[in-house]
């Protein structure tokens, strides 16, 4: 009598991985549902070449995508730039400090190794 007893099957577990595999194929198909009504093909849709199960997100994009929201109007595609600029400028200040603190250790790091070369 082990541990693992592989020849008879306990009542009291139960196995909930078929029940999680059938909801995310529904969520899944529920999602795609939703995709293909919500998105049309326009003038530019051959553009387009990302797969359509790959998650978007805007953080991720590297570009404004204007085809997909005709009904989107300037003032929102300047917010969007805004954002995207705000974003882009706050990551560059962040890498900037980050050398300028590399920098700072590097020079107390040779005024270390001079210290010791006289010695």
């Amino acid at each position: 009598m082990g541990l693992f007893s592989r020849g008879k099957k306990d009542e009291g577990i139960l196995d909930l991985s078929e029940r999680y595999k059938r909801q995310k194929e529904r969520e899944n198909a529920e999602i795609e549902k939703k995709e293909k009504v919500n998105t049309s093909p326009g003038i530019f849709s051959f553009f387009d070449r990302s797969p359509s199960n790959s998650p978007k997100s805007e953080e991720s994009n590297e570009f404004i995508d204007l085809t997909n929201k005709p009904e989107e109007n300037s003032q929102e595609k300047r917010r969007r730039l805004a954002k995207r600029l705000s974003d882009m400028t706050g990551k560059i200040e962040d890498l900037s400090n980050k050398i300028y603190h590399l920098e700072q250790r590097l020079e107390v790091l040779e005024k270390k190794n001079d210290i010791r070369n006289f010695d």
